[in-house]
């Protein structure tokens, strides 16, 4: 890794903008742009404090570039911890690339993808798990996305972790001090308090483990696969909860052959609804298709919103897809309730309890139905847990870590030798140090950060 060479990259996204700033970071930042700014003060760029905002001209020669602001952030007070010079410059793609080719040709190299918050890990600005978040902050779209992703970056999950392995390291050292002595036959570690420690790391890597089927979904978006019969309404549902017309709506059976997909923010989480092709036996072959793909849909969704038609005698197929799915969540939705009489709706819902009674074309009973989806879908537990866990390769570390506490409670019950704990024991400490990066290797930050954009 050169982290001795000093960095440039558009920091904002590409195209036309009003302005557009540009990120050096690096040892010689400040000095590699100095030659390149004219101050409208005549400032020198190496006498000015940390923090600062300078108005003036970046130039070639007799050629101006463009009229910047450019701030100054001295290391180690700043986001990389190194010198880290910022050009706001005008929007125009030609200015930014003429300002980015001047550096490149005069001291500068090109950042790769995720580098500047790369640096900052290595410069200890943050841990890896904080860094993490920052691309997850970047790419949140949601309202709890968005939380989430703060609450990490603020250290909520990392200083969890630091805690536990902090615990855990302290009774490794004695494990281990006793394997020092074991001529001598002598217990340095308190197993009464090592066995309670135990019960408390079980607990909290359990309870994170557990959040992460919520936090998956918080940050990926809630699958919703709307499916019944043909012409129940399943178009027009899509396109209530959309609030446009997203989907095509014929009162010909078979109009959706294939799925159409949207999403919508619920109380600030997002879900995909689904709109699949009615569900029947039919001979037309593409329709057929449609129907499978429907099947495909119901299988990855968190949750099924199988709509019925209020007006018509309901056959078999709610009892044939909770058998084909048993542990898929199914909520049913009667529609068109607008076109039957009161007395019938009344009966209706004495012979479907725990069903939601809508009309999909006036849009009545839409916001019950997407408050029962919300307490349904596994976002409805979002305020069960303190902290979530969102990522796959925190979760992968967290399974890993509980599979070795659980084999130490074992040798601990059992009574085995300190030497057979102490090998578990580094293997769970191991694997939480990934979580935070006190355990690092070259490909895992570069497996990382490569999928940072560039400029961050």
């Amino acid at each position: 890794m050169l982290t001795e060479d000093t960095i440039i990259a558009l920091a904002t996204p590409a195209g036309t903008g009003a302005i557009a700033v540009i990120r050096i970071s690096g040892p010689d930042a400040i000095s590699l742009v100095e030659p390149w700014f004219q101050s409208v003060r005549n400032k020198s760029l190496l006498k000015q404090k940390s923090h600062t905002v300078h108005l003036g001209h970046i130039s070639e020669g007799k050629v101006i570039l463009d009229k910047v602001l450019l701030s100054l952030f001295k290391g180690p007070n700043s986001y990389t911890g190194e010198d880290i010079v910022e050009i706001s410059c005008h929007g125009s793609p030609y200015i930014q690339q003429q300002i980015i080719q001047l550096f490149l040709r005069n001291g500068c190299r090109m950042a790769t993808a995720g580098e500047f918050t790369l640096r900052a890990f290595l410069n200890g600005k943050m841990d890896l798990s904080q860094a993490e978040a920052v691309a997850d902050l970047i790419a949140s779209d949601s309202t709890a996305s968005h939380e989430l992703a703060i609450q990490q970056m603020r250290g909520g999950f990392s200083n969890e972790i630091k805690e536990l392995r902090a615990e855990l390291l302290n009774f490794a050292s004695l494990i281990e001090l006793e394997l020092d002595f074991s001529q001598e036959d002598v217990e340095f570690a308190d197993r009464t308090e090592f066995t309670r420690l135990l019960t408390q790391i079980t607990t909290v890597l359990k309870n994170l483990i557990d959040s992460f089927a919520v936090g998956n979904v918080i940050k990926n978006g809630v699958p919703v696969a709307i499916v019944g019969e043909p012409n129940v309404g399943k178009s027009t549902l899509l396109n209530a909860f959309l609030n446009e017309e997203r989907a095509i709506v014929s009162p010909v059976a078979g109009t959706t052959r294939d799925t159409v997909e949207d999403q919508i923010s619920i109380a600030g989480v997002t879900y995909r609804f689904i709109d699949t092709a009615g569900i029947r036996n039919t001979t037309d072959q593409v329709e057929k298709i449609g129907i499978e793909r429907s099947f495909q849909k119901i299988s990855e969704a968190h949750l099924v919103l199988y709509l019925f038609d209020a007006s018509v005698p309901q056959k078999g197929q709610i009892n044939d897809l909770k058998q084909k799915y048993p542990d898929k969540p199914l909520v049913l939705v009667a529609n068109k309730v607008d076109a039957i009489p009161q007395e019938k709706q009344q009966q209706l819902k004495q012979d479907f309890p725990d069903t939601f009674f809508i009309s999909a074309k006036e849009k009545n009973g839409i916001t019950e139905l997407k408050e029962g989806i919300v307490a349904l879908s596994s976002a409805g537990k979002l305020g069960v847990y303190d902290t979530i866990v969102t990522n796959n390769r925190h979760y992968d570390s967290l399974l890993k870590a509980l599979e070795a506490i659980q084999k130490v409670k074992e040798a601990m019950d059992e009574e085995l030798a300190s030497d057979l704990m102490a090998i578990d024991i580094r293997e769970a400490l191991y694997h939480l140090g990934e979580i935070t990066g006190a355990v690092t290797t070259d490909d895992l930050l570069g497996n990382i950060f490569s999928n940072f954009c560039i400029g961050k």
